[in-house]
């Protein structure tokens, strides 16, 4: 936990600290099952943890290079932790309902190329129906693009992801 400006801050690194991978037996942890193993208690244990920081958060920051097209398979690992039913989201007569108490959510996002609108850009629609899913519904997109292009290009794109950035008031 940082402090910043009076404001509490919360990082979590998945790179540095990656998370564990959802199986069988782990989805059957988040489901409820009965009489639960080491691990799967442990992953219970660590998805409870996930949830928790997302409640507590005004804004949840998500920052996503573009690999392959996609996010990170680390993302991925914390998203299916975060995702549960009865928990952070559930069915109901009208459809889904988020039950996350985050506000907002910032995607700050690098890729070599150029894909924002593209056909290219799976990422983006799928994290807006993820974070919508548990009832996020202010996302931002912040896009660093064209990180391996010319010089120039690279320049003019990374300028105008830090002057969102600062629109934004979000601190990378």
């Amino acid at each position: 936990m940082q402090h910043l400006d009076g404001e509490r801050v919360m990082c979590r690194d998945l790179a540095a600290a990656p998370l564990p991978m959802l199986d069988g037996a782990g989805a059957q942890a988040l489901r409820g099952a009965s009489e639960l193993t080491t691990q799967q208690a442990d992953m219970l244990a660590l998805s409870e943890q996930l949830i928790s920081e997302l409640n507590q958060a005004d804004t949840l920051v998500i920052a996503a290079p573009m690999y392959n097209f996609h996010i990170p398979v680390q993302l991925k690992a914390w998203i299916d932790l975060v995702c549960r039913a009865g928990v952070t989201f559930r069915y109901t007569e009208q459809g889904v309902q988020g039950l996350l108490n985050t506000r907002k959510a910032v995607v700050v996002t690098t890729r070599g190329g150029q894909h924002k609108g593209t056909p290219h850009d799976m990422m983006t629609d799928y994290l807006k129906t993820i974070l919508t899913f548990l009832g996020i519904a202010d996302i931002e997109f912040v896009y660093a693009e064209a990180l391996h292009m010319s010089g120039e290009q690279k320049q003019t794109e990374l300028q105008r992801a830090r002057e969102q950035l600062e629109a934004l008031a979000v601190i990378v």
